[in-house]
């Protein structure tokens, strides 16, 4: 039980499916150290990662983790080297927001999803707009590189568009996180010296979630 409280949000879906079985993971915004991550929770995945700056938050520990790295501006759209149907997973934790063509980025990368492979995407809802102002982001506007606002119904949509499934849609709201707050509140202000908004992200309820798969391939005798 308190493995499965520190691991974090993004990767539960993945636990409940694959375990710590093989799977392949391609992971969108590759920054964060999201590599080591992974690999500490999923030690048997396959991570493919991509992202525009190779050195965004991350070190020689987490290129050695990777087992693929993309180097790409989401962007342009320019996907061609990443072979389709190729993985189990795909994750876009606290992508989309940040790009003005994240609808594009999205429809683009589903066709590397595999038969029977699920997509998480996570991001900040419209309701971020209206909340305080606090270190670390708990207002839309916090990161200045915040760019555009999504919902659930329109990510739902776009997905529900490629052919997908989806499995949930709506706000995140984790009541295991939200029970634990005032102790992970007091491990991170002794770390950092403050208590940044990502803290009260499920208290608040400032990220939305869909969860959507593709059918399983049908085989024809």
């Amino acid at each position: 039980m308190l493995d499965f409280l520190r691991l974090p949000y993004r990767f539960r879906e993945i636990r409940r499916r694959h375990g710590r079985r093989p799977f392949r993971l391609l992971d969108v915004g590759a920054g964060h150290h999201s590599a080591l991550a992974a690999k500490r929770w999923f030690p048997n995945c396959h991570y493919a990662g991509i992202d525009r700056d190779r050195h965004y938050h991350n070190d020689e520990r987490d290129f050695a983790a990777m087992d693929q790295f993309f180097e790409l501006d989401l962007t342009r759209l320019e996907f061609a080297g990443i072979p389709d149907a190729s993985y189990d997973v795909l994750l876009f934790a606290h992508v989309i927001e940040h790009l003005t063509n994240g609808d594009e980025v999205l429809r683009a990368l589903v066709p590397k999803l595999r038969p029977g492979g699920f997509v998480y995407v996570e991001f900040p809802g419209p309701q971020s707009l209206h909340f305080p102002s606090k270190r670390g982001t708990l207002n839309f506007y916090d990161d200045d590189t915040h760019v555009r606002v999504f919902d659930a119904k329109e990510v739902a949509g776009i997905l529900r568009g490629c052919g997908l499934r989806i499995v949930r849609a709506g706000t995140r709201r984790d009541p295991l996180g939200i029970l634990m707050l005032p102790v992970h509140a007091w491990r991170v202000k002794r770390q950092h010296g403050y208590v940044p908004g990502g803290v009260f992200w499920d208290l608040f309820g400032f990220a939305d979630q869909v969860l959507a798969e593709r059918p399983p391939a049908t085989s024809i005798d």
